[in-house]
């Protein structure tokens, strides 16, 4: 383990508990889920709460159940404490009347060390979990955990995954227990195989910030920035998905490109999906697509700011594209269709 550390909610079985005196939005119960699906959000900025304001007159006509943070919750170098005024300005303000609970994933710019993004400093992912005791709406009682909706007899089982010490920049060389095949992610690999062969839900969807498939700048786990030099150009992640995730989740969910992205299911995924929402605060705009396979797809958007909406019973998954107007903060319906 990390030299003096104490690592919290290190997985479901450890979940950090809620502090006295913090009532926590309540999961959703019903058999028809609606759910918000946003990503690289926390910047603070007009931007951020542009969409938020497109996400609350969703909410308003047509109310979510849930919502998904996909990772760089807390932009650019993640929090320091969990007490940090940053999840006020980033999290907490941006998303009022959002008042529901917020499943969050760890992200690289939450985990940084010498630079932002690099995802060297992976301790500071706990400011993140522990912050989960403190605010009705975060929900992170882990760093990777499930959540099943409804818990008995689930209509869906999201997975919210961990892939940041295979990903970083600076890869974890002097700390084994983070390496590709240390103690933290064998643990993981082993939870989240375990869980999904032990799902009884009708969907199963992988939440990560990481993608698999993209067709946006950073590009496909495997070729994350177009680069030949590995682990950094996410070889290791590219063999999580492969040995893991492919073929045993309907859908993963990422952030990480900053675009909207629907991309057809490949035979190297194995019927899976992968959906990118990550344009709730910053686009890719113009960037060169570096890493990117360019891979089919039903939608692609890279210069507007956005979110997805997930309408999921147990006949199937209804996905909306909702893109954001950065000066009135209204929202378009951009795309729409039947996924599953």
């Amino acid at each position: 383990m990390a030299a003096g550390a104490t690592l919290v909610g290190l997985s479901p079985a450890q979940a950090v508990p809620v502090a006295a005196g913090v009532a926590k939005y309540p999961m959703p119960t019903g058999r028809a889920v609606r759910v918000l699906v946003t990503g690289d959000a926390g910047t603070g900025t007009r931007t951020q709460w542009a969409v938020a304001d497109a996400a609350r007159e969703y909410h308003g006509r047509s109310p979510f159940s849930l919502a998904l943070g996909l990772g760089d919750n807390i932009y650019e170098t993640g929090p320091n404490s969990a007490t940090d005024i940053q999840f006020t300005d980033k999290f907490e303000n941006p998303n009022t009347g959002l008042d529901l609970p917020w499943a969050m994933v760890l992200g690289n710019h939450d985990t940084s060390s010498v630079f932002p993004g690099d995802g060297g400093w992976l301790l500071r992912g706990n400011h993140e979990v522990e912050y989960h005791a403190n605010s009705a709406r975060w929900w992170m009682p882990s760093r990777y955990y499930s959540v099943r909706v409804p818990e008995q007899n689930p209509v869906v089982e999201f997975f919210v995954l961990d892939l940041n010490p295979l990903a970083a920049f600076i890869p974890p060389v002097l700390s084994p227990y983070w390496s590709v095949d240390g103690e933290y992610m064998n643990a993981q690999r082993a939870w989240f195989d375990a869980a999904v062969a032990e799902s009884q839900a009708t969907w199963k969807i992988a939440c990560t910030h990481h993608p698999y498939l993209s067709n946006g700048s950073h590009g496909d786990a495997g070729n994350y920035e177009g680069l030949p030099i590995e682990p950094i150009n996410g070889v290791h992640v590219q063999r999580f998905f492969t040995e893991h995730v492919v073929g045993r989740c309907h859908l993963i969910l990422s952030g990480h490109d900053h675009s909207l992205q629907v991309l057809e299911p490949t035979p190297e995924s194995k019927g899976t999906r992968q959906l990118i929402s990550g344009a709730a605060a910053k686009t890719t705009g113009a960037e060169p697509r570096r890493g990117g396979g360019g891979h089919p797809a039903l939608f692609e958007n890279y210069n507007q700011l956005g979110f997805m909406v997930l309408d999921l019973d147990r006949s199937g998954i209804q996905l909306r594209v909702v893109t954001a107007d950065l000066a009135t903060g209204a929202g378009t319906v951009a795309f729409q269709r039947a996924i599953a």
